[in-house]
């Protein structure tokens, strides 16, 4: 009890735990395992603290009231006890885990009777790029949805290896440069939620994240059109500015995309389409610094 007391001070600023406040079927589902995954281990660490206590008390030098048994060496008990309950905790967690991994494998489409809706991720440096390949928009650090609508991420990176992760709907990812990755989510109710990099990925790392809105789908029809007033269009001039590294705070709307873009900026890594492209432009150095 002691130590809890004198760990609380430095729990304060735990006040947001999101893990523990999931919007989303993904997050839900892992919030459940690490719950699990945390009873099951206090099986283990409660009794280990209580011993750790208990036993020197009791058989300190000055107790003289406690049994003294010098030749003692072994009790059957004892061995089945410290080998059954942690092969059964094991075991439990093993099938937990396999079922789960399989059940919440990023790359599986979420069920439900709404249209999942397509989003393009680029990470850059340091920035996030959402391109809408249905709607012909992209905005940068900003990521609008509808919810309880699927959504149906393909993420990649223009720089070093970083990490897409929007905590309070679950399941982080790498974007990697010349490759893609998937993953689906679904918020489950409206809000806002912090998007962010999980991975380090030089001197702008700290600020490299994103705001992410759930909302109606009629909010989400007029942000659509709102983002078609803008007068800038994402084309390959437009983007070379954007990828050049820098920290930007601000949100930037673009009115439309130069077609093949995503692509574009997957296929520039790899040596066996990088011929093909569509769009022109030297391929980016992929420092972090």
């Amino acid at each position: 009890m002691a130590t809890c007391l004198c760990l609380l001070p430095l729990l304060g600023g735990c006040n947001e735990m999101v893990l523990f406040n999931p919007k989303g079927p993904i997050g839900e589902s892992e919030k459940y395992i690490i719950l699990i995954a945390f009873v099951l281990m206090l099986i283990i660490v409660i009794p280990v603290i209580v011993m750790s206590i208990v036993f020197p008390l009791k058989y300190r030098e000055s107790n003289t009231k406690a049994p003294y048994e010098p030749n003692w060496s072994y009790s059957r008990k004892l061995e089945i006890i410290m080998w059954v309950i942690p092969f059964i905790i094991v075991f439990i967690l093993s099938a937990i885990l396999w079922r789960e991994t399989h059940r919440l494998d990023p790359y599986k489409p979420l069920e439900s009777n709404a249209k999942p809706l397509n989003v393009e991720v680029v990470s850059l440096d340091w920035k996030w790029l959402f391109i809408y390949p249905e709607h012909n928009i992209a905005v940068v650090n900003q990521f609008v949805f509808p919810e309880k609508v699927p959504l149906s991420f393909k993420i990649t990176s223009d720089t070093v290896m970083t990490s897409f992760f929007i905590p309070q709907l679950g399941s982080q990812i790498y974007a990697m440069a010349g490759m893609t990755t998937r993953l689906h989510l679904m918020a489950d109710e409206q809000g806002e939620y912090t998007g962010q990099n999980q991975q380090f990925s030089g001197a702008g790392f700290p600020d490299m994240s994103f705001n992410a809105k759930a909302t109606s789908q009629a909010s989400f029809d007029s942000w659509v059109q709102q983002v078609r007033q803008s007068p800038t269009r994402l084309d390959s001039a437009r983007f070379a500015e954007l990828r050049k590294p820098g920290v930007s705070q601000s949100v930037i709307y673009y009115s439309s995309i130069e077609p093949g873009l995503f692509e574009h900026i997957v296929n520039q890594y790899n040596p066996m389409t990088r011929g093909s492209n569509v769009m022109g432009g030297a391929a980016h150095s992929g420092h972090g610094n």
